[in-house]
């Protein structure tokens, strides 16, 4: 089953104004899709391709890059003769999927793409790691993309709601709320979507499967079981820590502040020492990492608190996998619960890495704030996510507070606004009602989330 990628307007953009002087490589977590939609875009847009899967390079290949690049001729003869692939210049594609399992290929884009006879694409995942790129130099003639999960406009495309999406983004940019049942409807839509996430095998389940969520449930368990094979890989000098990271994702997103507390982890950790394992999940995408910002300015990177972070799933489908054993789902009716707002425990969790979610698939590097009073002892001021605008000329700021419940204060958000006024461009609370603006403040359904 294949489904609409928003990625694939960007595979044209690249073919038509960049691919002739740059490879494109698309990085991204195992399982989303990535190989499946370059050679669909492959398919459709050129006379033919050459796909490479590193998974399964015969020794033939791999000694091609060994021993000829020096010699392109030959090389091509020895690619095309071993795939029975007719290559035209300037009409073909060659794809190197799954490239950081042979970094010699990678390598080898910066003579290829000079060579100018065909376009490359690169796929993989754990793109950055040490141990993929200790030995290559990283080619300047390179365009990275990262692809994501499906996000929420694409689930809607896969269970047929365009016209819903399509009357979702009207009203988000109008700032009008939708009608009521179509309110609930959407309402209903997003929670489909926490529960199944965005992985492409677990939505064809769920669609295939008359929307059985104990079908997509079983794949999503596959691919967690695949996620752990890869981080059994891991660089053994910090295995056992990104294995206990990654297990323990659910229950620091259970807590109310939702950080990471290293001390639960292992006793007397600090965060330098936990460095590389939190690079490793973020790497592999298969986590979304948010970090605090100690001044909450137009450069939040600059301010970056790297010692105070907030791990979420890179996708909230796999989470709910994650956090609940089968028999949890299946006895305590936890989906029934999630969909009909019954949920008592841990539904703040699955909304607010669903946020996230869609954030990171926008391309917004995730940022949270926190302020100590010193008086109080407390943290008097906590804001989910804050995002910028990048703009040199007139940068804004734009917090986000996430509500799971009917009933909540805006304490945190209503002190931020006062001390940092003249910074905010807008704040948003994302919860489960309809759209409505008080002041300042636009209130959205998080349905919504995928538009900022």
């Amino acid at each position: 089953m294949l489904f609409k990628r928003k990625i694939y307007d960007k595979l044209i953009e690249w073919k038509k104004d960049g691919a002739g002087e740059k490879a494109l490589l698309i990085e991204g977590a195992r399982r989303i899709g990535k190989s499946t939609i370059v050679e669909e875009f492959a398919k459709r847009e050129y006379k033919s391709y050459l796909l490479i899967d590193f998974n399964d390079a015969s020794d033939v290949v791999k000694d091609a890059f060994n021993k000829y690049l020096g010699d392109l001729d030959t090389f091509f003869m020895l690619l095309t003769t071993e795939y029975n692939v007719t290559l035209h210049p300037k009409g073909s594609l060659v794809i190197f999927d799954e490239i950081q399992k042979f970094p010699k290929a990678r390598q080898s884009i910066k003579k290829l793409v000079q060579d100018g006879r065909f376009d490359y694409i690169e796929t993989g995942s754990l793109i950055s790691i040490r141990e993929n790129v200790k030995d290559i130099s990283i080619p300047s003639e390179e365009r990275k993309l990262k692809m994501y999960p499906m996000d929420f406009e694409e689930f809607c495309f896969a269970l047929g709601e365009e016209k819903m999406m399509a009357y979702i983004r009207r009203c988000f940019e109008e700032l009008k709320p939708l009608e009521d049942d179509l309110h609930h409807k959407a309402m209903l839509l997003f929670k489909q979507y926490m529960l199944v996430g965005g992985m492409p095998k677990v939505v064809e389940k769920y669609v295939s499967g008359n929307r059985s969520f104990a079908e997509a449930d079983r794949e999503k368990r596959d691919i967690l079981a695949l996620y752990r094979d890869d981080i059994g890989k891991v660089d053994r000098t910090y295995r056992a820590k990104v294995l206990s990271v990654f297990d323990q994702i659910p229950a620091f997103l259970s807590r109310h502040e939702k950080r990471v507390r290293l001390s639960n982890v292992e006793a007397g950790s600090t965060y330098p020492s936990y460095q590389d394992t939190f690079f490793w999940l973020g790497d592999s995408m298969i986590a979304n990492e948010c970090f605090n910002c100690s001044d909450p300015n137009v450069g939040l990177s600059l301010n970056e608190e790297r010692t105070a972070i907030k791990c979420y799933m890179g996708d909230t489908g796999l989470l709910v996998s994650h956090a609940f054993d089968e028999n949890e789902l299946a006895e305590e009716e936890l989906y029934k619960q999630i969909l009909h707002d019954k949920l008592s425990i841990n539904e703040g969790m699955l909304f607010e890495n669903a946020i996230a979610q869609c954030l990171a698939a926008n391309g917004h590097k995730l940022f949270f704030y926190t302020h100590y009073d010193e008086t109080k002892h407390r943290n008097d001021m906590e804001i989910d996510f804050i995002l910028s605008n990048n703009s040199k000329m007139k940068p804004k700021l734009y917090p986000i507070e996430v509500k799971s419940g009917k009933r909540y204060t805006t304490d945190s958000l209503d002190l931020f606004l006062r001390k940092y006024h003249q910074r905010i461009g807008r704040a948003y609370i994302i919860h489960t009602k309809n759209l409505t603006v008080n002041g300042e403040i636009v209130c959205i359904p998080s349905y919504m989330a995928i538009l900022l």
